[in-house]
């Protein structure tokens, strides 16, 4: 990997095109670039995107995913295939799904020594509706992955009889007065560890998943007509946290007691969920944060400082006064 050809310094972007190449010199090159020892360095994001229009994370060709938005913005700026770069992200977020701390990682072969221009030459090329929050370089151990030690998500439903047309892409409507005393009461029977077969739906992706998870917390916060539904857990099978704000929701309705969360929890059968409710619509669900072991977010030697992006300043007022 010694050998390979160095990315492309990130300052060379324009408006998201590349600078004409006669005008690299290998000066300029080797300012930003270190060619790495075999093993490559690897690169943590993190990221915010309105996943309205996404297919949801997961690459695919065809509908746009957050991943091969990405994915593509990373091969134009480090000149490597997407099979090298091994992207990988914290959590698969469906289609529609929100995200304001999705985690991903990747490699290249070489190291930069500054982030903040390969941080802004992303944002220039990606989408208005994905934005890279934070960059750094991230130890071997790291895993965007396997090295996680909980997610936060938060679901948001709008109560009220009509809708707040600033809100729709981002909460569930209901023209329900739900009852948020009686839904948190409900809530706090996902609180430990439990088998949550009956809130997952099934997916060929995973295989036969784990379905022992632990929720440390499940709180219920009323924000004036908009309800704030936020759970932390250690993980998440597929649509689990939709299938659990979406039996809340008739229990916010007064058309369950709460205790119907413990029975359907006993009974490990999605089938028995599906006789009281479907799964929440994927618009009113954000993954807000991912939590990682300590040890894996150690910083590794020589590397860069992390970016969270540059503050433009004015120093003069460049417009006359009149």
């Amino acid at each position: 990997m010694s050998g390979a050809t160095p990315a492309l310094p990130p300052s060379l972007f324009t408006n998201g095109s590349l600078s004409s190449p006669q005008n690299i010199s290998k000066t300029d090159l080797n300012s930003f670039v270190k060619v790495s020892d075999p093993g490559g360095f690897k690169w943590r994001l993190v990221i915010a995107y309105d996943g309205t229009k996404f297919a949801g994370w997961q690459y695919q060709e065809s509908p746009p995913t957050v991943q091969s938005m990405l994915e593509k913005a990373l091969t134009q700026i480090t000149k490597l295939q997407r099979k090298e770069l091994h992207l990988v992200g914290a959590g698969r977020t469906d289609a529609g799904v929100h995200a304001w701390g999705q985690v991903a990682h990747f490699v290249t072969p070489f190291n930069y020594t500054t982030l903040d221009s390969i941080h802004a030459a992303l944002n220039g090329l990606l989408p208005q509706d994905i934005r890279v929050r934070e960059i750094g370089a991230a130890v071997p151990e790291f895993h965007a992955r396997f090295s996680c030690r909980s997610k936060v998500y938060r679901y948001q439903i709008y109560s009220d009889t009509f809708m707040d047309p600033f809100q729709r892409h981002f909460a569930y409507h209901t023209a329900y007065k739900l009852n948020a005393c009686k839904m948190r009461e409900a809530a706090q029977h996902f609180v430990g560890k439990h088998d949550f077969s009956a809130f997952a739906n099934a997916t060929r992706e995973d295989g036969v998943p784990d379905p022992l998870k632990t929720i440390s917390r499940f709180d219920v916060i009323e924000m004036g007509s908009l309800l704030h539904l936020e759970v932390e857990g250690s993980g998440f099978m597929y649509r689990q946290v939709r299938n659990m704000v979406a039996l809340l929701i008739q229990v916010g309705k007064e058309a369950l007691d709460s205790d119907i969360v413990p029975m359907i929890l006993e009974t490990k059968d999605r089938r028995e969920l599906a006789k009281y409710t479907l799964p929440a619509p994927p618009h009113g669900l954000c993954l807000l944060s991912v939590k990682y072991k300590e040890d894996h977010l150690q910083l590794p030697p020589d590397c860069p400082l992390t970016s969270f992006g540059r503050h433009h300043t004015i120093t003069k007022c460049k417009l006359p006064f009149y």
